[in-house]
């Protein structure tokens, strides 16, 4: 069934049936997200409405995930029952192979989930985390979310880093949009970097995730988006953090009767992590009217790191989102390693993977100072690799030894005449 402006499964007061999970089969958003039930998506006068993202043929991950209903390895067993989410999927982190997906190339809004995306792009291009930051008025009067700034307040940009990915702080989207050049300067790296993530789904309006026309992506492209970020080490240390005190501000003399503002310790808006389940590494959620809840995260559990995402779906009277999404996790953890419905696809400077799995990558001091491999790659930038630098040594000993028999040859001469 297409979504309706209010669906009756996403009614948190109604009694649910066992499996409130909207019908896929017929792939009603394999071009577009379900209609908007705002006028967020509205463009402006004489403005024109994108055109929807072409659907990539053959589906990216493999045919199985083609498919727009559930798709999974029957060796991992039955499917969690009880899902909201009209599209979701597991996968392993590490090894990047989906275990099970519902509608996996279905275009859905990611609301905040979409951050993910802007962190990785600014920490490719170099970021400097400990630069500071002068908030403005455009800055604190960003719509929706905020981490809290004004006029006064002393930040950096590693503050506005924690705010983006912690609380969803669209005032700090604000910042590290013009940090990076401005709104549109940012959406046009952001979308870039996507397609070099072969996240086709995927297109940015907003930096912040507020729905905007246009704006799209799938459970399969967040999951290859999430699974680049944690190959990041800056990040991997943000998401994974359960809570920041963050900087507070002096009274605003044009605010009459206004007090000091002081900081506070901000916390996690993902529950498995506030929540202290074991093993959490970390995630992002996100909601708007238009989106509904959205969340993408990764959970270490049984030995085995569980990739997961839930799109366009809501908590229940008797069945939360963050119980979902357990259930997901534990399916992933208990599945045969060799289940495997597709993959999620590789990027060219993915690390070698460490002893436990995580992978390696550059460290902070390196991206805030001389340009990292990350950033000259998004840059499109040709860069020499290992194999490259040792043909470079291998030559230079060989001119090195040639001229060494030249000036043996020519002593020898000379011996002779004498």
């Amino acid at each position: 069934m297409g979504p309706t402006a209010f669906p009756a499964w996403a009614a948190p007061t109604q009694a649910q049936p066992h499996d409130a999970s909207p019908d896929t089969d017929h792939c009603p958003h394999r071009v577009s997200p379900p209609p908007a039930v705002d006028e967020s998506e509205v463009v402006a006068p004489g403005s024109t409405t994108p055109s929807p993202l072409p659907v990539h043929s053959p589906p990216v991950g493999g045919e199985a995930l083609g498919g727009c209903g559930v798709v999974a390895d029957s060796s991992a067993g039955r499917v969690p029952e009880r899902l909201t989410s009209a599209a979701w999927l597991v996968a392993d982190l590490d090894s990047g192979a989906v275990i099970a997906a519902k509608d996996p190339h279905g275009r859905y809004r990611p609301a905040s989930t979409i951050k993910v995306l802007l962190a990785l792009t600014a920490l490719r291009s170099g970021i400097a985390l400990d630069k500071p930051v002068t908030a403005t008025a455009d800055d604190w009067s960003a719509e929706g979310d905020s981490c809290g700034m004004g006029p006064g307040g002393k930040y950096t940009m590693r503050d506005m880093m924690i705010g983006l990915l912690m609380v969803s702080g669209n005032d700090c989207a604000h910042v590290i949009a013009r940090d990076l050049g401005g709104v549109d300067a940012t959406l046009t790296k952001m979308n870039e970097l996507a397609r070099s993530l072969q996240a086709y789904d995927t297109r940015a309006s907003t930096p912040s995730g507020l729905d905007a026309a246009g704006m799209s992506t799938s459970p399969y492209d967040l999951a290859v988006i999430f699974r680049a970020a944690m190959q990041n080490s800056t990040f991997r240390d943000i998401i994974a953090m359960p809570n920041h005190p963050f900087p507070g501000y002096p009274k605003r003399p044009d605010v009459p009767g206004d007090v000091d503002h002081p900081g506070y310790l901000m916390q996690t808006s993902n529950h498995l992590l506030l929540e202290g389940d074991p093993g959490v590494l970390g995630g992002k959620t996100g909601y708007t009217d238009d989106a509904q809840k959205t969340f993408v995260g990764a959970v270490k559990q049984d030995g085995r790191t569980v990739l997961v995402v839930q799109m366009y779906g809501l908590s229940t009277a008797d069945d939360n989102y963050w119980d979902q999404a357990r259930s997901l996790v534990a399916y992933g953890a208990h599945a045969p390693r060799e289940a495997k419905v597709g993959e999620l696809a590789s990027t060219s400077d993915e690390r070698a993977t460490t002893s436990d799995g995580e992978r390696a990558s550059t460290s902070d001091g390196a991206r805030a100072g001389v340009a990292t491999t990350e950033a000259r790659t998004s840059q499109g930038v040709a860069y020499q690799d290992s194999t490259s630098g040792w043909s470079v040594r291998i030559l230079v000993g060989l001119v090195g030894l040639l001229v060494a028999l030249l000036l043996l040859l020519l002593a020898l001469r000379l011996i002779r005449r004498r």
